[in-house]
């Protein structure tokens, strides 16, 4: 899928994305899955409990669109794997 176009971002319901407050990370398909794992760590303005709940959304969504994750946590993101 194509980067999202502003008309398209505002129209997607909040539920849609991984910080869905800020509108920030859309997890509308696999490519922004991907995409919000590998920028989580750039977000800011948020609580660590919006990052828990943010990842809660990020897994439920890589589950839903067949994308693999290695970390069990946010907390694990960028640090080399053992």
């Amino acid at each position: 899928m194509a980067e999202l176009d502003k008309t398209h971002r505002d129209a997607l319901p909040a539920k849609e994305f991984a910080f869905p407050r800020q509108r920030k990370e859309p997890l509308e398909d696999a490519r922004h899955v991907r995409n919000a794992v590998a920028r989580f760590d750039q977000v800011e303005g948020v609580t660590d409990a919006e990052r828990d709940e943010a990842w809660t959304r990020i897994q439920a969504a890589a589950k839903k669109f067949g994308v693999e994750l290695h970390e069990r946590s946010w907390r694990e993101l960028g640090k080399p794997s053992r």
